[in-house]
């Protein structure tokens, strides 16, 4: 549980870093996933792995989109994939 709450904190300071008018739409999708798989079983390491893996990399293909350099998503790569 912790480590999904530092993701998904990580990655609302990622929306901060895209254009004003696309934050509102990508924070809202954010918390809307986070919320639909809250009740995943802990235990369950091969689905939580693939759940952060699909995080970070969807959280890189938003920094393209909006030409963001990636390296601002480092820190979501050491929580979801470290």
């Amino acid at each position: 549980m912790e480590k999904a709450v530092r993701a998904y904190a990580e990655v609302l300071r990622l929306v901060r870093r895209l254009p004003k008018e696309s934050r509102g739409y990508y924070a809202k999708y954010a918390r809307e996933n986070f919320v639909n798989y809250r009740d995943v079983d802990p235990s369950d390491s091969t689905t939580l792995n693939d759940l952060f893996n699909r995080t970070y990399n969807h959280s890189l293909w938003v920094l393209h989109k909006y030409s963001v350099d990636d390296s601002a998503a480092n820190k979501l790569k050491r929580i979801c994939c470290g």
